[in-house]
């Protein structure tokens, strides 16, 4: 099967893509407060986000997580109490296949609603914020245009080379 004959969405995107308009507004709304505030605070809290977002857990981490402990204790379940519980790692690992297709699989509107972001998320944050900084030779004009350059609309030749892959340009 080609690539041709069965649409998938991309790669980075396709967890926003299934994520509803509201929810995707709250978490970039929260990005974009916490770039504010790190400028504001100045360098020294621009250095501390970004050690922050280093660790960041981002959807995939939190999904993958979440499957790993339901398949360990599904397992231990049904060697130990009813042979039924063998039932639930098969649904798992159809939700992780769905997850890895589409971007969607039932856990990931709840995730999403507890703020979880994407690697393609926390990237443009980690990206905004060294433009902050200062690691490019033209630093943007403010919080807002560092931000705006960090999603791809606009920027310089250096700067588009720290976008991540899949992101709009």
């Amino acid at each position: 099967m080609t690539s041709s004959s069965l649409p998938l969405p991309a790669s980075a995107t396709r967890v926003e893509l299934n994520t509803e308009e509201e929810i995707n507004a709250r978490i970039e709304a929260r990005s974009t407060a916490n770039v504010l505030q790190a400028f504001a605070g100045g360098q020294a809290a621009i250095d501390k986000r970004l050690k922050e977002l280093e660790h960041e857990w981002d959807i995939e981490r939190a999904l993958q997580a979440n499957a790993a402990t339901l398949l360990l204790l599904t397992l231990g379940l049904g060697f130990c109490e009813d042979r039924r519980w063998f039932a639930v790692p098969l649904i798992i690992s159809g939700f992780l296949m769905q997850h890895a297709i589409e971007g969607w699989c039932p856990p990931v509107p709840v995730l999403r609603r507890l703020g979880f972001r994407t690697p393609r998320e926390i990237a443009i944050e980690v990206t905004a914020l060294r433009l902050l900084r200062g690691d490019f030779k033209h630093p943007p004009h403010g919080p807002h245009e560092a931000f705006a350059i960090a999603k791809g609309k606009g920027g310089t030749e250096e700067q588009k080379l720290f976008w991540t892959p899949g992101d709009p340009q």
